[in-house]
């Protein structure tokens, strides 16, 4: 468990493994079941459906405020759009297919970010704080086991690609896929060192 200003980063294996009897699966999907994300259907959906890996609580009454969830991922990245000093940084920890001018790497992947818009926990963290966390697990992670790049695939549309770019992450791809809630759309793929 990580303390970070008033929030407290919870891996949910932690959760389902502690000694606890007030803990446990069945408790754990009641306490999800609170979780509201009206802006973005897959969110929610992934977080009351799919693996979870981080719970954000605040540390004063332990309202679930958010989550994320971080997988390493085999990527590949165009060199096109970095600079000299970042294909360098790039080069020293993955494979170089110059005749296709990529990087073939494993980076940690933000596969999910997302903030609780219920009653009780909304407007109690922001995106950056929410992000700061990630960004800190996927340290305390690359301290463990190495690895330099983290990466986010972002809906297309004006708010999200900024708001990562704000906290310096930079586009490299993009990519179609489709889900239950909102049928096909684009993902803007950014990434950043860590």
């Amino acid at each position: 468990m990580q303390q970070v200003n008033n929030f407290i980063v919870l891996n949910i294996r932690e959760y389902l493994e502690n000694d606890d009897g007030r803990l446990g699966e069945e408790k754990l999907l009641r306490f999800l079941s609170g979780f509201s994300s009206p802006l973005n259907l897959d969110v929610e959906h992934f977080l009351k459906h799919q693996a979870v890996t981080y719970l954000v609580l605040s540390q004063e009454d332990a309202e679930l405020l958010g989550y994320f969830s971080i997988t390493v991922k085999l990527l590949v990245v165009r060199a096109e759009p970095f600079s000299n000093t970042v294909k360098r940084k790039l080069a020293r920890f993955s494979e170089i297919d110059k005749g296709e001018q990529t990087y073939n790497l494993a980076a940690y992947l933000i596969a999910q970010l997302g903030k609780n818009f219920n009653d009780r926990a909304k407007g109690r963290i922001t995106g950056k704080e929410l992000l700061e966390a990630a960004i800190r697990q996927i340290q305390s992670l690359q301290y463990q086991v190495g690895g330099m790049v983290a990466f986010v695939e972002a809906e297309n549309n004006v708010k999200l690609p900024s708001f990562y770019e704000n906290y310096g992450f930079k586009q490299f791809d993009t990519r179609q896929t489709t889900s239950k809630e909102s049928g096909l759309h684009e993902l803007v793929q950014l990434l950043r060192l860590v």
